[in-house]
């Protein structure tokens, strides 16, 4: 009796199954190239460069190159530009340091997005601000004899200044889900480590340099980068794909790269 009842037919509906984030689909994608990302790239080989120095090369001629690099008050006060650029080609703690191994993500995010110049200003900006902000309170406590002679000459170099400053602008670049949470929780960690006291001059350093990667938010998102970063896949933009291109126009990896090429630390760090 059944068999003579013809059956309904209609669509089988089928469950989407949600595309996993951008990043996750092509993670190669945070690491930089020398085509899309050559600021990161070619920065990121001289450090490494610089890292198999200090670990190989001869201690006591390693102690006087880094010696010479630091960017302590003596210097500051004698060759403020030279020990500026030249504590920016070491990196403190070697290659597995955490912002060593944040260096790359993070910069090259950001150049993937606003570009190389943009995104060497703001490396420059958060060390150039934040490195005489941590000396200048020594060179002052010296002054009025609340520290020692010697710590005119403690060692400081690095990195980390720059890259929390890329971290504190990458946010900027972020949905409004993301925008103020993630910059407010990397503060709470470097609050954290401020706050225990191993470090203090330069994990308050790290605070200065977050506050001016945040800072230059209306820069870079009027720069090109004010779309919001979308991490959900589909269609929306991403941070991945560079400056969005005008409506009914599509993506190409030659434009892309073409806008790329338009827009255009004793203790170390």
């Amino acid at each position: 009796m059944l068999d003579g009842i013809p059956r309904r037919r209609g669509r089988t509906v089928v469950a989407a199954t949600p595309e996993p984030p951008p990043f996750l689909r092509r993670p190669w994608r945070l690491l930089p190239s020398p085509t899309g990302t050559p600021f990161t790239f070619f920065y990121g080989a001289l450090l490494a460069g610089t890292s198999l120095v200090a670990a190989y090369a001869d201690p006591e001629l390693v102690h006087r190159l880094l010696q010479g690099s630091s960017t302590d008050v003596a210097h500051l006060v004698r060759t403020p530009v030279l020990v500026l650029v030249a504590s920016a080609l070491w990196v403190a703690g070697g290659i597995v340091s955490p912002y060593a191994i944040g260096f790359l993500p993070v910069l090259t995010a950001l150049e993937r997005r606003i570009g190389g110049m943009r995104t060497a200003g703001v490396f420059l900006l958060g060390h150039v601000l934040a490195t005489p902000a941590t000396e200048v309170p020594v060179g002052l406590a010296v002054l009025v004899g609340h520290l020692p002679g010697s710590s005119l000459h403690r060692l400081d170099y690095g990195v980390s200044f720059g890259v929390a400053a890329g971290c504190g602008a990458l946010a900027g670049l972020l949905g409004p889900w993301a925008r103020w949470p993630v910059p407010a929780g990397l503060g709470a960690v470097l609050l954290g480590e401020l706050l225990a006291f191993t470090d203090p001059l330069t994990d308050w350093g790290h605070l200065i340099a977050l506050a001016v990667g945040v800072a230059t938010w209306p820069v870079i998102r009027r720069g090109g980068g004010a779309n919001p970063v979308n991490f959900e896949g589909g269609q929306g933009w991403s941070l991945e794909q560079g400056p969005r291109p005008s409506q009914g126009q599509e993506p190409t990896a030659s434009r892309f790269l073409d806008c790329i090429l338009r827009s255009s630390r004793g203790s170390g760090r």
